[in-house]
C-alpha cells in the first residue's frame, strides 16, 4: 500500500477547515462502476483515514439487486476486507452539497498490494505499460443519458422527461423545459468536471454532456465522478437520470463514445504522420489494429449488461460490425478528420452502463497490444457500414462476450487475470439470474394464448 504521508493529511485536514468542509466523502469505484464511499467527519479525517479505510471486500461482487457472488476471496473466504486509501490530489469541495468535499480512493488489499478487483487500479497497470513504451495515453470521454420524471402510470413508474420527437442537437427550453441541463452544465462545471458542452441527443429525454480530453486516469477519474454527479442533480430536483444502455423500446441507446491517442513522453502527438498513410503514424494505425484484434473481448467490458445488446443493431448508429474507418460513425472505429495534435480514433462501441476505468482500461490495453506488436489494420470501411459481408460482427450477447473475454489471453494479461476472472465470475452470475427471471415480454407473448 502506498504509504500515507502524515503531514499531507494533517495539512489536509487544516485545509478543509480553511474552506468550510466538515464533511470529506471518501469514494471509489465498484466492479460496475456504481460509487461506494463513507462519510468522514473533517476533524477526524487524519486520524481516520490515517492507515486507510476498510470495506468488506465482496462490494465487488454485490449485484444492483444485493445478491453477493461468490468471487476468488470473497464470500467463500469469511467476507475480508479491503482498504481504501484518498487520493489527496482529487479533494474537491461538491458545489451542491455546502460544507461537503469529495476524494477519490484507491483500493488495497490488507497486506498492502494493489487490490486486482479495483477498476481504478486495472486503469493504473493498462497506463503503466504505455509509460514503459514511453508513451502518455490521452482521453476524451462522451457520454449520453436519460432523464426521466415520475409518471404512476407509466409501466415502470417513470417516463422520459420533456419527451417529444426531433429534438436531437438542441439546447434550451425546447428540449429541457425546465432547464435542468443548464443548471447541471454549471453545477459540474463548478465541480471540476472539466465539461465543456451540453445538449438534448437523439432520443426525447435523451441528453449528452461532453468532457475535455486529458490524461487516461484524469479522464476515467473525471467520467466517474460524472456519472455519479449527473444522478446526484437528477435527484435532487425529483427526477432520474440513468446510463442504462437502452431503457425503452421505441427509442435509441445510450453510448459512451471514447476518444483516444498518446504523446511521448516530450508531448509530441503519436498518431499524427503528414506522410503516413491516410495521415496516421504507423503507432496509431497499429493502435486501430489491436482494437479491432481484441474488439470481441472488449464488448464485455464496454457493453457490460444483458440489456446492453439490445442496442446493437443496423442503423443504429450504435456499431454491429469489427470494422473502422475515416470520419464514418457507422463504423465501430473512427477517424475524425482532424490531424496534428488532434489525431486520435474514436472507439464507438461502448454504452453508457459501461464502468469508465474499465472501459478505457480495455480501449487502451487493446491498442498498447496492437503497438507493442505492430499490428497492421485491415481495409477501411468506405461507405455506409452494417454489411455483414464487408466485416466480422461483434458478439451478440453478453454470454458471447464474456467467452471471447474468457479467451482472450493476452488482453486479460494486460487488465489483470485476477480482475478479468471476478469480472467474468460476476457477470456469469448476472446472466444465470436473468436467464431465470420472468419477463414481461414472455408475460406478454405467451400468458394469453398459451
Amino acid at each position: 500500500m502506498e504509504h500515507i504521508d502524515e503531514n499531507a493529511l494533517r495539512e489536509a485536514a487544516r485545509q478543509f477547515g480553511e474552506d468550510g468542509i466538515d464533511v470529506v466523502r471518501l469514494g471509489y469505484s465498484d466492479l460496475i462502476g456504481t460509487e461506494r464511499g463513507r462519510d468522514i467527519l473533517a476533524e477526524r479525517f487524519d486520524r481516520t483515514v490515517g492507515d486507510g479505510v476498510a470495506f468488506c471486500r465482496s462490494v465487488y461482487g454485490t449485484s444492483p439487486m444485493g445478491d453477493v457472488v461468490d468471487i476468488a476471496g470473497g464470500l467463500s473466504a469469511g467476507l475480508p476486507d479491503i482498504v481504501v486509501v484518498p487520493d489527496l490530489a482529487t479533494a474537491r469541495p461538491v458545489p451542491w452539497e455546502p460544507g461537503v468535499a469529495h476524494v477519490i480512493g484507491d483500493v488495497y488489499n490488507p497486506d498492502g498490494s494493489p487490490s486486482e478487483e479495483s477498476p481504478r487500479q486495472v486503469l493504473k497497470r493498462v497506463v503503466d505499460r504505455f509509460a514503459e513504451l514511453g508513451m502518455r495515453p490521452i482521453v476524451g470521454p462522451e457520454l449520453e443519458f436519460y432523464v426521466l420524471e415520475p409518471d404512476e402510470s407509466a409501466p415502470h413508474g417513470w417516463r422520459r422527461y420533456g419527451d417529444a420527437t426531433g429534438n436531437v442537437y438542441v439546447a434550451g427550453f425546447k428540449g429541457d423545459p425546465e432547464n435542468t441541463l443548464l443548471a447541471s452544465l454549471r453545477e459540474l462545471a463548478a465541480y471540476g468536471l472539466d465539461v465543456v458542452a451540453a445538449n438534448h441527443e437523439f432520443s426525447g429525454g435523451q441528453f449528452e454532456i461532453n468532457l475535455w480530453h486529458s490524461e487516461a486516469l484524469d479522464a476515467a477519474d473525471r467520467a466517474f465522478r460524472f456519472k455519479a454527479a449527473v444522478q446526484e442533480l437528477a435527484r435532487r430536483r425529483g427526477k432520474m437520470a440513468t446510463f442504462m444502455a437502452k431503457p425503452f423500446n421505441d427509442e435509441g441507446g445510450s453510448g459512451f463514445h471514447l476518444h483516444f491517442s498518446t504523446l511521448d513522453a516530450e508531448g509530441r502527438p503519436l498518431f499524427d504522420d503528414p506522410d503516413g498513410v491516410d495521415g496516421l503514424s504507423d503507432v496509431g494505425r497499429s493502435a486501430i489494429a489491436g482494437v479491432l484484434a481484441h474488439a470481441p473481448a472488449l464488448a464485455a467490458i464496454n457493453n457490460p449488461t444483458v440489456n446492453s445488446y439490445k442496442r446493437f443493431g443496423p442503423d443504429t448508429l450504435a456499431p454491429w460490425l469489427v470494422d473502422w474507418g475515416l470520419d464514418n460513425r457507422s463504423a465501430m472505429v473512427r477517424i475524425p478528420p482532424e490531424r496534428g495534435r488532434a489525431s486520435r480514433l474514436e472507439l464507438r462501441l461502448g454504452d453508457a452502463s459501461a464502468n469508465p476505468y474499465l472501459a478505457i482500461a480495455g480501449l487502451l490495453a487493446a491498442a498498447y497490444l496492437g503497438i507493442r506488436d505492430r499490428l497492421a489494420p485491415p481495409a477501411k470501411l468506405e461507405g455506409y457500414g452494417y454489411d455483414t459481408a464487408k466485416a466480422d460482427r461483434l458478439p451478440g450477447d453478453l454470454g458471447a462476450a464474456i467467452d471471447a473475454l474468457e479467451e482472450d489471453k493476452d488482453l486479460a494479461d494486460i487488465l489483470g487475470p485476477a480482475f478479468v476472472d471476478t469480472f467474468v465470475a460476476y457477470k456469469r452470475n448476472e446472466l444465470e439470474r436473468f436467464g431465470q427471471f420472468v419477463t414481461d415480454w414472455e408475460f406478454r407473448e405467451y400468458a394469453y394464448h398459451l
